[in-house]
């Protein structure tokens, strides 16, 4: 019985090492994949709205999203919704440096854990954002900036460093 459970427990660690390929190190993670998929896509085009009716959804798919933003009273801006089906952290990333603001379906703002607009191994990351969602749509919006789109890209955060005691 304990043999079944460590080989489960070693094929589930190696599935999740994997990621969405073998071409990067473990140790460079999310924000390696991130870039990955922020220089090469697949890349998927969408409308943000101004405010939250209609907003057009993103999905945590290895996907980037190049978002466009509306011209709202104080500059570019949209949002865009994100439904989530099981509570964790996930990282928001950008390829360019605009102000993200996080709500639920309610209209309650979430915090925001950690941002940066930079990311040592990728240039192309503008924006890294560490949020803790809870199951159910929220709502992402972007600006007010004078950027016309915004590449997107949400990946769940696998950091096992990165807790919750505050």
């Amino acid at each position: 019985m304990k043999k079944k459970l460590l080989a489960a427990f070693l094929l589930s660690t190696a599935l999740v090492s994997a990621g969405c390929g073998d071409d990067h190190p473990e140790e460079e993670g999310v924000d390696a994949e991130a870039c990955e998929h922020l220089q090469e896509g697949p890349a998927s085009a969408v409308t943000a709205t101004l405010g939250t009716d209609a907003a057009p959804a993103i999905l945590a798919d290895h996907r980037r999203y190049d978002v466009t933003l509306a011209d709202g009273p104080d500059g570019k801006q949209g949002a865009v919704s994100f439904a989530v089906s099981e509570a964790a952290d996930y990282v928001i990333y950008t390829n360019a440096d605009v102000d993200l603001s996080i709500t639920t379906a309610s209209g309650v703002a979430v915090e925001i854990e950690e941002s940066s607009s930079s990311s040592e191994g990728c240039a192309d990351i503008k924006g890294r954002h560490v949020v803790p969602l809870t199951v159910g749509t929220h709502y992402l919006t972007f600006g007010p900036t004078s950027a016309a789109t915004v590449g997107v890209l949400i990946e769940e955060s696998h950091d096992e460093h990165h807790g919750h005691e505050h």
